[in-house]
Parts: C-alpha cells; sequence; structure tokens
C-alpha cells in the first residue's frame, strides 16, 4: 500500500484562509504601529534640532535659532548666518510638521527671544505629538 506524503487541497485551503484571517487583524495594527514609530522618531530628530540650537546659543553666547518649514517639513538650525542641522522631517519619515511660529531663537542666555510659548506639532496618519518649548528655553512633549 503506497502512502502520501503531501496535503490534500482542502487541507491548503483550510491553512491559508486561516492565515488571511490572521493577517487581516494584524495589517491595521501594523500600520498604526508604523505611524507611531514614525511619529516618535521625527519628535526625538526635532527635539535633538531645538537642544542644538540652544546649546549652541549658550556656548558661542550669541543668537541661535532653529527655523521650522511646515510646507516643507523641515527643521534647520542656524547661528552666526550658519547653517549647523538641518533635518528633512517629511522625507525622513513621511510626518507633517505644524507650528505656531517659524521660529525659535535662543539669545546668550539660552533663553526664548522674542514671543512667548512655541507650539510644535508632528503628525502621521492617527498618531500625533506635541513639542512645547516654554519661553525659558524648557521642552515639553
Amino acid at each position: 500500500m503506497l502512502r502520501s506524503r503531501g496535503y490534500t487541497v482542502l487541507e491548503l485551503t483550510v491553512v491559508l484562509g486561516l492565515l488571511a484571517i490572521l493577517a487581516s487583524f494584524a495589517a491595521p495594527r501594523y500600520g498604526a504601529w508604523r505611524d507611531a514609530t514614525a511619529v516618535r522618531s521625527a519628535t526625538a530628530d526635532l527635539v535633538q534640532a531645538l537642544v542644538l540650537a540652544r546649546r549652541t546659543a549658550l556656548a558661542t553666547r550669541q543668537n541661535a535659532a532653529a527655523v521650522f518649514d511646515t510646507g516643507g517639513g523641515w527643521v534647520i538650525v542656524r547661528a552666526s548666518k550658519q547653517s549647523i542641522l538641518r533635518h528633512d522631517l517629511t522625507a525622513s519619515y513621511g510626518v507633517r510638521l505644524g507650528s505656531n511660529r517659524d521660529s525659535m531663537v535662543y539669545d546668550a542666555r539660552g533663553l526664548g527671544y522674542g514671543a512667548a510659548n512655541l507650539s510644535l506639532t508632528i503628525k502621521r496618519g492617527a498618531s500625533v505629538d506635541t513639542v512645547v518649548i516654554s519661553r525659558l528655553g524648557r521642552l515639553r512633549w
């Protein structure tokens, strides 16, 4: 008597059907996880740029600025008319950047120069993160 070592078409169909059902549950969660990861990474880059601008102002005893372009989705750190750092958040992470001001300038003491608080929002899909910078230069996210 010959023994078959394979699977029947019915068994393969059942297994593939179960895998399809499991994948339909996992796909939306994967998309949300990917969006949240991109927002967290973009927020970390944005905070890094703000910290660099403040530390540069303190180290050089001159004004330093973090300039935001919400349309292009990038941030540039400038001091003494030179660009020190540029992060293109939209190209790197696919996020949208929102801001209530176009820049944050730190004076030689590391304090925010000019208007009061600055709020930045980073968004991708349903995932949103907010960074708030006080006039004293403190970051909260």
